[in-house]
């Protein structure tokens, strides 16, 4: 909704606190059971590879199903895609449940449930971005990115120490407890109001071919450089971090702590993401965005070696929270200049192709990192991440689309900044 009259403060937004309560308590539920699934494989099997497995299989959806997700976000209603992916995630997730309190799970059940329900999430998440902007005033945009961030981050801090704990009283309460959290999305998604849609309806009645749609996606955001190349880091630093994640669980668990100390530790690092949220818009106001691109992933750089050297849960509770600090920064910033510059009519799709790329990284994360663990251990996984690291600084301050990174902090509030120039 583009209005001219001034917006009301966001927390007056009904709409927009419903569906930020809602996903809050959502993305609650599914750190919950994030944590409790390698935890669940490696009771089950004692083995870091089908761990790394299990993730792969839960996170191949971000792969192959991005493109055709946003296709959906465009053509049929967001909202009522959304309250459908909610119905269905908490009948995935509570199949897991029944089947734990039966005795009757397997590995394969857990592949098959996380493979279903990561195939929901990627279509509900792509519906769920594309809707922001037409919930809240453009003036208020940078902000509500930076509310949800927070929410993401939020959720972390709380919901990956609460799922080790409720773990470590039975198996099935984290899981239990993220089919609830869908349900109760569900319900806020069913008094909200707004259209989720520009034009304030579906136009179904002229649908041009689904992979021409998906194409169209493609094709602008290749033709926008920055977005081009910060799209192709972010790819790399969340394949870095996935290896990471399942490095940190596997370090932490040979030393011999509880599944509520492995929990806390990515608890720790989710407050240091809730700061960042909290800060990023006035980071925006003062840093342009190729100093955020090159300072979020020099950071990054500087950190994951420390980790690799350290062995204490806490210890590496607090450098993962610096990382987790400046995450949200390069989010909040690049995130509000995309959903800025994209039409309504593409913002689905366009979505949809940044997140393939970016968070189609993610799955193959999980499963390099699972195997090199198995084969080469801890020590030689986490220098590998160095080197990851170190070859991303590199590319970003390499790149000539970054040196020549439109700057969000000219732009003024409730204005459209102007597209990225189209490649040559």
């Amino acid at each position: 909704m583009r209005q001219q009259t001034p917006a009301p403060p966001l927390y007056r937004n009904r709409d927009f606190v419903l569906l930020w309560s809602g996903a809050s308590v959502s993305n609650l539920g599914s750190n919950c059971s994030a944590v409790a699934y390698p935890l669940l494989v490696l009771a089950l099997t004692g083995s870091p590879a089908d761990a790394g497995l299990t993730g792969f299989v839960a996170l191949l959806p971000q792969l192959i199903f991005q493109l055709p997700a946003g296709a959906f976000a465009d053509r049929w209603n967001r909202k009522q895609v959304m309250i459908w992916c909610d119905g269905l995630r908490a009948v995935a997730i509570g199949s897991l449940v029944v089947a734990l309190l039966a005795w009757h799970l397997s590995v394969a059940q857990i592949l098959i449930v996380g493979f279903v329900e990561g195939t929901i999430t990627v279509c509900y998440k792509i519906a769920a971005s594309a809707a922001v902007p037409n919930v809240v005033h453009l003036s208020q945009l940078t902000v509500a990115v930076s509310r949800n961030e927070a929410r993401v981050r939020g959720a972390t801090m709380a919901g990956q120490p609460l799922g080790g704990a409720l773990f470590g009283v039975a198996e099935a309460a984290p899981f239990l407890f993220d089919a609830l959290s869908y349900v109760a999305s569900l319900a806020t998604l069913l008094l909200i109001r707004a259209d989720f849609q520009a034009s304030g309806k579906n136009a179904s009645a002229r649908r041009p071919p689904a992979l021409r749609q998906m194409r169209e996606g493609l094709v602008w955001l290749w033709h926008q450089p920055f977005l081009r190349m910060t799209t192709l880091l972010i790819a790399g630093s969340n394949m870095m971090f996935q290896m990471l994640f399942l490095s940190v669980i596997v370090v932490v668990r040979h030393g011999g702590a509880r599944p509520a100390a492995i929990g806390l530790v990515f608890g720790i690092a989710g407050a240091g993401g809730v700061l960042g949220s909290v800060i990023a818009p006035k980071v925006r106001q003062r840093l342009s965005m190729r100093a955020v691109v090159v300072g979020t992933n020099c950071v990054w750089a500087i950190l994951v070696p420390v980790i690799a050297v350290l062995r204490d849960p806490y210890e590496i509770g607090v450098v993962y929270a610096l990382m987790f600090f400046v995450g949200p920064i390069w989010n909040v910033v690049l995130a509000g200049y995309q959903l800025a510059v994209t039409p309504d009519a593409i913002r689905g799709r366009v979505l949809s192709a940044v997140s393939l790329v970016a968070y189609g990284a993610i799955p193959l994360g999980s499963l390099l990192g699972g195997l090199m663990l198995s084969r080469f251990g801890t020590g030689p996984t986490m220098w590998s991440l160095t080197a990851l690291m170190l070859l991303l600084v590199i590319t970003a301050i390499a790149s000539p689309a970054v040196r020549s990174a439109p700057d969000a902090r000219a732009s003024k509030q409730g204005a459209e900044p102007e597209p990225v120039a189209a490649a040559r």
